[in-house]
């Protein structure tokens, strides 16, 4: 079915009965979607000119509104992958977590939208699963489409990953760690810190065998320093370490019940653990349950994020809360913050943020124990 004589009314003056009538059936459901041609056709100007108009450059006011009236009409969608490819730019901040299963992470995604979307900017997310040849893979994904700023997380990458980043010529945000020398800029915390702060408060509430249950693996660097930071303080305090490493990456609520089985089987006057999160103390819980303990009088349980879970169990759990929507809202200001560097740059090579001061690279997310019932 064609469109009716007046919908496809001339725009401007340019127009002309025969042009309309090429637009009108450039949109038989039929034919193939509207071209720029046909936006151009219809609104009486060259292909150069809606070019212009989509991307933002100078054109005058009146042939701008006449080619988004046609624009509109017509249904146009621009085609962002050819666009990305003549200006050498796309609408798309890449982004790596190493699991969307996490509300800490997924929060983090939210953070950046809320922070990047307003701006025009998409999200291209890829997960890794905590493995880093995974993630050198997604960056080199990634990177094809043309991303016009890049957020990961960790500090731990593969040299090639490095590699690729700091040719990549964008901006570049570590996320969730706080790394020495970052390859552009970081936003995070020190999760080794966070642990001896929970350490010190457990030590502070009267507990002298304090026990930390983790997982097994070696991919979960944020999981390792924790484990880092709880040794450094048990050592501080004079204190000697029990340690349960069980399950691989992410560690999940069904991880607590066996890790702290193991614990006590080995070390049974244990009166506090320190779980590497709030799921694996929430399994902990749920197990002194079962095996007729009460917590805290007979053992007390911390964990680590400040998970949705940690305020709905009972009893509630005392653990290290994070900003994780924090963390990505700042990432999200940082990588603008960069844009509007390399817009104001003329064009010339963005100089890189790792050539800076490391203090001038890092944006620092406060962390606090939240004493509760656990513990």
């Amino acid at each position: 079915m064609r469109l009716s004589t007046n919908a496809t009314a001339p725009i401007g003056m340019s127009s002309t009965p025969r042009t309309a009538k090429r637009a009108s059936e450039a949109r038989s459901p039929l034919a193939a979607p509207p071209r720029m041609s046909d936006v151009a056709a219809l609104a009486g100007v060259s292909k150069m000119t809606v070019s212009r108009v989509l991307a933002g450059r100078g054109v005058a006011a009146a042939t701008r509104e006449r080619v988004q009236r046609a624009i509109d009409q017509l249904g146009y969608v621009a085609d962002a992958a050819a666009g990305a490819l003549s200006s050498g730019r796309s609408a798309f901040a890449a982004v790596l977590v190493p699991s969307l299963a996490s509300s800490n992470f997924s929060d983090t995604v939210r953070g950046l939208t809320a922070a990047l979307e307003p701006h025009g900017l998409q999200l291209l997310i890829g997960d890794t699963d905590y493995d880093l040849e995974r993630e050198e893979r997604l960056v080199r994904s990634m990177l094809r489409h043309q991303p016009r700023c890049i957020a990961l997380t960790g500090a731990q990458h593969t040299s090639a990953t490095r590699e690729l980043l700091v040719r990549a010529g964008v901006p570049v945000v570590e996320m969730w760690d706080l790394p020495a020398l970052p390859i552009d800029a970081a936003v995070g915390f020190s999760n080794a810190k966070a642990a001896r702060e929970m350490v010190r408060y457990l030590a502070g509430r009267g507990y002298r065998r304090i026990g930390f249950i983790g997982g097994a693996s070696e991919l979960d660097r944020r999981g390792l320093e924790r484990l880092k930071g709880y040794r450094q303080e048990v050592k501080a305090q004079g204190m000697s370490e029990r340690v349960v490493r069980l399950g691989d990456s992410p560690i999940t609520m069904r991880h607590g019940a066996p890790a702290l089985d193991a614990l006590l089987q080995r070390w049974p006057d244990t009166d506090a653990v320190m779980c590497v999160s709030d799921m694996s103390a929430f399994g902990a819980i749920m197990q002194c349950r079962r095996r007729g303990l009460s917590v805290p009088a007979d053992i007390a349980v911390a964990g680590f994020g400040n998970f949705e879970v940690a305020e709905c169990c009972t009893p509630t759990i005392t653990t290290i809360s994070v900003d994780a929507y924090g963390i990505g809202t700042r990432t999200g200001e940082t990588l603008l913050a960069a844009l509007r560097e390399n817009d104001g740059a003329n064009g010339m090579p963005r100089r890189a943020m790792s050539t800076r001061t490391p203090a001038r690279n890092s944006v620092k997310i406060d962390y606090t124990v939240i004493a509760r019932e656990s513990a």
